[in-house]
């Protein structure tokens, strides 16, 4: 870190910049503007007047009266649901007949483990083949 850091010192020192005074007086013009940290930290955030909080106090509690004062003035008296025979039911019931779905898993997977014995296989002879290679370079 300390090579890096003297090239870049070396480097730093070689560069010859000029700039113009009027480039150089909006810099002081935009840092005289800024405002250090410690004189924001400083300034006192604003107290909001008491009566901001009467106010919104006073309008939630307005606000909870009258939804309160609605849902009391809703009609208590509903009719009672009343039930209707549309028709007579003439029709039998239906029997839904029950399906036996025992059905072998065993006739699926002959096929696949039998693929999965042959990729053993060919990996077992690639390994043989890497070895025997690895063997012969070495």
């Amino acid at each position: 870190m300390d090579k890096l850091a003297k090239r870049l010192r070396e480097d730093a020192a070689t560069i010859d910049a000029e700039i113009s005074a009027q480039l150089d007086s909006r810099i002081q013009a935009s840092l005289a503007a800024i405002e250090p940290e410690t004189v924001r930290r400083q300034r006192k955030p604003r107290r909001r007047p008491v009566s901001f909080w009467l106010a919104s106090s006073l309008t939630g509690v307005a606000a909870t009266l009258a939804v309160i004062a609605v849902l009391n003035v809703v009609d208590v008296d509903e009719p009672a649901a009343v039930s209707r025979t549309v028709a007579d039911n003439t029709m039998p019931p239906i029997e839904i007949p029950v399906l036996d779905l025992d059905v072998e898993a065993a006739t699926l997977t002959g096929p696949l483990a039998r693929e999965l014995e042959d990729l053993q296989a060919d990996l077992k002879k690639a390994e043989e083949v890497m070895r025997g290679d690895v063997r012969i370079d070495f």
